[in-house]
């Protein structure tokens, strides 16, 4: 079995316990309009384009086959409708100004470079964390992935929107130790509005892990205007209490760092007009869900 991935994070502190390596899949079935890793959107391969880092040498051009490049203006046009995604341009580039983002890998050849830092992983009690994207997209290289690890007897965590194939989760669920589970938004036109899909079988799912006894650990991203107001933290709380396993919440405050990474791909950021909370927003925010007796944890 083999899957698309578009990094491979190690020595991770924030996507679970202890320190850990994180495999971040290719391919999502929501659109998120703050989404941090544009390139793990699309199930492709995708060319990500850094200008500044371009000299003009013209060498990508020469070995392109379709002639889908051309430079322009001190910097390289390329005709998404010719290019193939060979990956020949990026290749040759020897200013990493072309980079491919998505590389296809067997479960078993990615195990070999998880093991490596196994000394890491027994000695902080970390391990794998699979993250996307979205795993379930990816369900059966997800689930090799994931008995594999368990094979080696590591700690696994999964980072899920919640958005997959039921079955599937259920199957998951037996080698995977904790759930970093993603909640946007409760109110399920609001979500289909500001991430392309209703939330009905996300907080399906999030019912079958609880009812499954899985421990589980709440992410919720603050977008100001989005869903930083008071009644949907109110009903974001009242979901988690009424979720059994659920062992802590991990506010994340929106950032606009990925701003970069739209202009790599040519793809618009929506939101530019958003401001990054500040430390009082997210306090304040924090001690609404603490009121509700929810431990609360600001990163994560």
């Amino acid at each position: 079995m083999s899957g698309i991935l578009f990094n491979i994070q190690k020595y991770s502190i924030h996507d679970g316990p202890g320190i850990r390596t994180t495999v971040f899949l290719k391919g999502c079935p929501l659109s998120c309009t703050w989404c941090h890793n544009p390139e793990s959107q699309s199930f492709q391969k995708e060319l990500m384009q850094f200008n500044n880092r371009c000299i003009s040498c013209g060498e990508c051009i020469k070995v392109c086959r379709t002639g889908a490049l051309k430079c322009n203006e001190g910097h390289i046009d390329r005709n998404a409708e010719l290019c193939t995604m060979c990956g020949l341009c990026a290749e040759i580039c020897c200013t990493n100004a072309l980079e491919v983002a998505g590389r296809e890998v067997s479960a078993m050849e990615l195990m070999k470079e998880l093991e490596k830092d196994i000394i890491f992983y027994d000695s902080s009690k970390g391990g794998i964390t699979v993250s996307g994207g979205e795993p379930l997209s990816q369900g059966k290289f997800t689930l090799e992935l994931l008995q594999r690890c368990k094979q080696m007897e590591l700690h696994t965590a999964v980072d899920t929107c919640g958005l997959g194939n039921s079955l599937m989760l259920e199957e998951i669920s037996k080698y995977t130790d904790l759930f970093l589970f993603d909640i946007k938004l409760v109110d399920a036109e609001r979500h289909r509005k500001h991430t392309g899909v209703s939330n009905e079988i996300i907080l399906q799912n999030l019912r079958l892990l609880s009812s499954l006894g899985k421990r589980i650990w709440i992410r919720v991203p603050i977008i100001p205007g989005i869903n930083d107001d008071e009644e949907n933290i109110a009903a974001t709380a009242r979901l988690i209490l009424s979720t059994s396993g659920v062992e802590q919440v991990n506010l994340l405050p929106y950032h606009n760092a990925a701003m970069e990474k739209y202009r790599r791909l040519n793809k618009k950021y929506e939101l530019n007009d958003i401001k990054i909370p500040q430390k009082g927003d997210m306090d304040r925010i924090s001690e609404m869900y603490r009121s509700h007796g929810i431990n609360v944890l600001i990163g994560g």
